[in-house]
Parts: C-alpha cells; structure tokens; sequence
C-alpha cells in the first residue's frame, strides 16, 4: 500500500498550496482517489461567472476530468460525487451539466446545501471519489 498526495500540473494549483488536488492510495490491482472539492476557477484562480451555476459546473468537471487523466483514470472510474451548492433550487441546472458526464450508470451521489464557499461568487463545490484498476 503507497500513499501519494499530489498536485497535478494541467490544472491550476491549490489555493495558497494548503492542500493536495489528489490523494491516491495504491492497492494491489489499482488504486483509490479521492479528490479535493473542486470551484469553479480559471487558470489564475478567479472564480467565473459568479452566481452561474451551469458555467461553473462546466469549468468543475473540467477541472475533474484533468485531475482524473492525471491518474489514469476517467468519469467511469468515478464512485461517489460529494456536491456543496448554495442554493437548491440551482440543482436542475447543476444536474443538467453533471449529467452529461455520467451519462450511463450513475455515480452514489450525496448533495448539500450550504451556506457559502471560500470564494465569493462561488455557487458549487463537487469532490469525487473514483477507484481505478492497474493494467
């Protein structure tokens, strides 16, 4: 079993490099990832479209799909979808978006609503669990 915290390099860093992207443990025929909560950030780390729940879904799956690649790893390989939205009602839009990237089995799933995120103008923040296997 190795452990590996990592940051990587196709997607912009971590805020104030206080945490890993990526922490993948190494099992024997594969491996888990679990990856930090993601916000809709551009490559400076500036929040975009604020309050736009659908071009911040965009920008958080994309990010998500180069943490994935980064691992070897796809939206298949994807377990379980942890969503932070602060408001419910931009759940249709949210969905709309998250679906296309699970578009045949889905995902376990756990949505909350929250007061706020770290960044203003922030409307959503999705962190995945995904398990790839060696080849």
């Amino acid at each position: 079993m190795s452990i590996t915290l990592d940051n990587p390099a196709n997607v912009p860093a971590p805020f104030g490099d206080r945490f890993a992207h990526v922490a993948r443990l190494d099992l024997p025929g594969g491996a888990l990832l679990v990856l930090s909560g993601q916000v809709g950030v551009d490559e400076r780390g500036v929040i975009v479209e604020p309050g736009d729940v659908r071009a911040q879904s965009e920008r958080i799956f994309a990010l998500i799909g180069g943490l994935l690649v980064a691992h070897g790893a796809t939206f298949e390989d994807v377990l379980h979808v942890r969503t932070f939205l602060t408001d419910l009602d931009d759940l249709a839009g949210y969905a709309a978006v998250r679906g296309r990237y699970f578009p045949r089995t889905r995902p376990a799933s756990t949505t909350v609503e929250v007061n706020r995120l770290f960044l203003d103008g922030a409307v959503l923040e999705v962190e995945v669990t995904a398990a790839v296997t060696s080849t």
